[in-house]
């Protein structure tokens, strides 16, 4: 096993140099030192712990947030011939005992696991068996409560310190404030780290605040002048269908990614925008951490974010490869309005806190005093409609409880279902001979479950799937079709949340405790959106000074690209004499609509107010097409 870097690099990834700060920190680690790593999106994390791992006898345990990062890093190390695992949810007690067996004597040198699975027995017992030559914990910004991922389950990341104490610890972010850096460092017991913090400046990335009425036009042009891929992001479930959908309309290969999906479905749709089939991929934050495309040359955001620190991290999705790359952020003044009804009155305050968690313990009929590690799963909209209660508010408390380890949140899309044949097995031969395309998962019903055809049997859709060679979904809708037909009587009930209380049901005296909590973060909220409000305003500076000074890094030469920098580097012409002899120009070829007048070099408000102020002097007029044209 080659031990020096460089030819690891070189012999593993066919790259002869290292990027900015990847070697000095690859020395810090094989040196025992502990370490952070701030390196921006496109920074090249993963090659720091990973070159050390292959390097250092032993293996290396990798704390990710994300399974999908998880085995996609994976099957790339498995392919370059590193031997490597990732244990995710999903596996069988037996499956595990193996796969920790080959940790500690099967020569692998990464082991991937979630924070969570550090909670789990087996997987402890195992790690202290285990010659662990690094500790790596990637998108370390989880673990603090000012980090815009914070996870509770990060917080239990230093019992690895306790486990394998001589064992240095690396944390990587790419988006951290001071603040974050020193719960970091704090949380993790990293004693004299060496800290590395590279630039946040990406010459290769231009950033562009358009304002606009019309955003499906912005983005539909934005588009179609994107020669890679794309990501579109927009701030709930039902945009991400929506956009997705005008999209396709328009032409443009599109899919779509939320939370809320099946498991099955937002992994089809992934594949699809990474392997190149679908151009877009349109999505809310939910689609994020680890997203690791070389050739995306777009982001859009067509609605303000919530916080700087997201808007940084999605936007440098783009230019991963160092190729020029666009990071686009749509507005109108209505969204700026909409902005403390989106974030700041969505704030849980402690009477919210307080009435929610009353009602969840209700809901349950959870005593008092009673509940500790009892799990529920439910519909999340039915609860709130239960109680009266506002979607956003009360999501955003769950997450807060979560966060504070009062219950254990999870989103899963799951169905419950029950199945009972009404006809005879003579009738059902019948039918099957006549709707061939059931015959599949009908008999792997049968085969799987006896007695369905005298009584009522729970079913469970993902062995009935998988025997078949059918999706969850195909084997829902086919269900469906059977008890239309009356062929069986089909019971089922959707559940989209799962919640674990962590602590005995006390009401008040529950939240008391966290009432410091709850105050400090609806202020750190506040600010974070009075940040975002600052940079969509700010016209003059230039957007990547701005982010830079954010994220306390100085810099006091524009980059020149932005959307500010050309404006304020374009000749003082967008006089209103400039912008009305421009349209007049324009219209003495042909009548056009505003949409049409946006090719000229003005922005949007500008074209607008010239145009009203040329009808309020007749010098032109608007025809029944819609368009202007001159008097």
């Amino acid at each position: 096993m080659k031990t020096d870097p460089k030819d690891i690099l070189k012999t593993y990834w066919g790259y002869t140099s290292f990027k900015p700060l990847q070697e000095e920190i690859i020395e810090s680690i094989l040196k025992d030192q502990d370490t952070i790593a701030l390196l921006p999106t496109g920074g090249g994390k993963s090659i720091c712990y990973q070159i050390p791992a292959i390097a250092s006898e032993g293996i290396a345990i990798v704390i990710s947030p994300l399974i999908a990062l998880m085995k996609d890093q994976v099957l790339a190390l498995q392919e370059k011939g590193i031997k490597a695992l990732a244990i995710t949810s999903g596996i069988k007690y037996t499956d595990l005992d193996a796969m920790l067996d080959n940790c500690i004597y099967g020569n692998y040198k990464l082991l991937y696991l979630s924070p969570e699975r550090l909670q789990q027995e087996l997987v402890v017992e195992r790690i202290k068996q285990m010659n662990v030559s690094l500790i790596a914990v990637d998108e370390a910004h989880c673990i603090s409560q000012w980090g815009h991922d914070f996870r509770p389950a990060y917080r239990k990341i230093s019992q690895l310190r306790t486990l394998q104490p001589n064992t240095p610890v690396i944390a990587l972010t790419a988006t951290a404030t001071q603040k974050v850096l020193d719960d970091i460092s704090n949380e993790l017991i990293l004693e004299n780290h060496h800290l590395f913090k590279g630039s946040y400046y990406r010459k290769n990335l231009i950033y562009t605040l358009i304002e606009s009425a019309d955003k499906n036009y912005r983005l539909e042009q934005a588009l179609r002048k994107t020669k890679g891929s794309a990501i579109v992001y927009v701030r709930n479930r039902k945009a991400t269908t929506n956009t997705s959908q005008f999209l396709n309309s328009r032409g443009i290969k599109a899919t779509y990614y939320h939370g809320g999906m099946p498991r099955e479905e937002r992994h089809k749709n992934y594949r699809s925008w990474r392997e190149d089939i679908t151009k877009v991929m349109v999505s809310t934050s939910a689609f994020g951490m680890g997203i690791d495309k070389a050739n995306v040359d777009t982001v859009i955001h067509i609605e303000i974010p919530d916080s700087l620190e997201n808007y940084f991290q999605e936007a440098g999705r783009a230019g991963r490869a160092g190729q020029k790359a666009t990071a686009i952020l749509l507005y109108n003044q209505n969204d700026l309005l909409r902005l403390d009804n989106q974030f700041i009155k969505v704030i849980p305050q402690v009477k919210d806190v307080k009435e929610i968690y009353k009602r969840l313990t209700n809901y349950f009929q959870i005593s008092y005093g009673e509940g500790e590690q009892t799990s529920h799963h439910f519909n999340f909209s039915a609860f709130c409609q239960a109680y009266n209660l506002k979607t956003v508010l009360t999501y955003n408390t769950l997450l807060l409880l979560d966060r504070n380890s009062i219950i254990s949140l999870s989103q899963e899309f799951t169905k419950r279902a029950t199945v009972t044949f009404k006809v005879s097995d003579v009738a059902l031969t019948y039918y099957l001979i006549k709707n061939p395309q059931w015959d599949a998962i009908v008999k792997t019903v049968l085969r799987t479950y006896g007695g369905i055809f005298d009584q009522v049997v729970t079913i469970n859709y993902g062995i009935i799937a998988n025997k078949s060679g059918a999706s969850v979904n195909h084997v829902h809708t086919t269900l469906l079709t059977l008890s239309k037909d009356d062929i069986i009587e089909y019971d089922y009930q959707s559940y989209d949340t799962a919640i674990t209380f962590l602590v005995p049901r006390e009401d008040e005296r529950t939240i008391n405790v966290i009432i410091p909590y709850i105050k400090t973060q609806a202020n750190y909220k506040k600010r974070q959106v009075d940040a975002v409000k600052r940079y969509v305003l700010t016209k003059e500076e230039c957007r990547n000074k701005q982010l830079l000074s954010y994220f306390g890094e100085k810099t006091h030469t524009p980059c020149r690209l932005c959307d500010s920098c050309k404006t304020q580097l374009k000749p003082l012409i967008n006089t209103t004499s400039s912008i009305t002899e421009s349209i007049i120009r324009e219209l003495q070829i042909r009548p056009q609509s505003s949409r049409d007048l946006t090719a000229l070099p003005f922005s949007e408000t500008e074209i607008i107010s010239a145009l009203k102020l040329l009808l309020d002097q007749k010098k032109i007029t608007i025809t029944p097409a819609n368009t202007y044209r001159i008097l």
